[in-house]
């Protein structure tokens, strides 16, 4: 409310010395509607989402069918577990660091290449937006992918195995399970998964922030909306960061809607199938 509120003034610092809060109206959001900025962050946020969602659910569900299966009956299965969620538990700006150091120019996986006789220079992956992009969905979906798969092993295992028993007896195939079945009844847990993962890649910024130094390089096309607020918490208006983190709140809210609506359709008002 606070944020919302003080997005309609405009307030600054001359020195020492506080100007303002002035009552503007919508001139804060006017600026940051027509700065020409706005849609170019809020589709790097995006496309950064989807980058690295995607992998990360298709990993998740791959894992989670197999640490399920009980045909397959595989051994280890909690040092697996363990192993695929240890990610999770580093900090993204050490996470962040550690490839930063590793994909710099003279990092260690360039300066294996160059002792391998791969390649002839150093290659830049910081001034390409390919690379740069692609860093950084790797370091989301290596970040996630486990918390995730720990989920969707949850909900399967949840499911009556009966089912699974009664589709086989009447000659169902796996894959036929796999969409009639499993899919249907992950409903829940796949739009928790969703929302909260898009909620998490709108809010990205400290991955893209140190990797790229702040700067959201090459011609900031990994500059993201929480990069772009930030930028403005330093700005001489703060009116302007408030209209800018309403945008982000609304730009969050509906598409969790769309997503959490589009995932739970067909399910009744008890939780179960229609």
């Amino acid at each position: 409310i606070s944020t919302f509120y003080n997005s309609f003034f405009e307030t600054y610092r001359v020195g020492l010395k506080q100007i303002g809060p002035n009552f503007i109206g919508l001139e804060n959001y006017k600026t940051v509607l027509t700065s020409g900025n706005l849609p170019k962050y809020t589709a790097n946020t995006f496309f950064l989402w989807i980058l690295g969602f995607i992998p990360q659910m298709l990993f998740a569900v791959i894992l989670s069918l197999i640490f399920t299966s009980s045909r397959l009956n595989l051994k280890g299965k909690q040092f697996f577990k363990t192993v695929i969620y240890m990610p999770n538990l580093i900090m993204a700006s050490a996470f962040s660091m550690l490839f930063f150091a590793l994909f710099s120019d003279g990092g260690p996986m360039n300066n294996m290449m160059l002792e391998f006789g791969w390649i002839d220079e150093p290659i830049r992956y910081f001034a390409y937006t390919g690379t740069t992009r692609s860093l950084i969905a790797t370091m989301n979906t290596m970040m996630w992918f486990g918390n995730t798969t720990i989920l969707l092993m949850a909900g399967i295992m949840g499911i009556d195995a009966s089912l699974f028993e009664a589709s086989r007896i009447d000659g169902a195939s796996t894959w036929q399970i796999f969409w009639k079945i499993t899919i249907p009844l992950l409903a829940p847990i796949m739009a928790y998964v969703m929302v909260t993962s898009l909620i998490g890649g709108i809010q990205m910024f400290d991955v893209p922030q140190i990797l790229t130094n702040g700067e959201g390089r090459p011609d900031r096309t990994s500059t993201t909306l929480v990069m772009y607020l930030n930028n403005h918490l330093y700005s001489k208006n703060y009116g302007l960061g408030g209209a800018v983190s309403v945008f982000i709140f609304f730009i969050t809210l509906i598409p969790s809607i769309i997503v959490y609506k589009f995932t739970m359709r067909g399910y009744g008002k008890k939780g179960g199938r229609k």
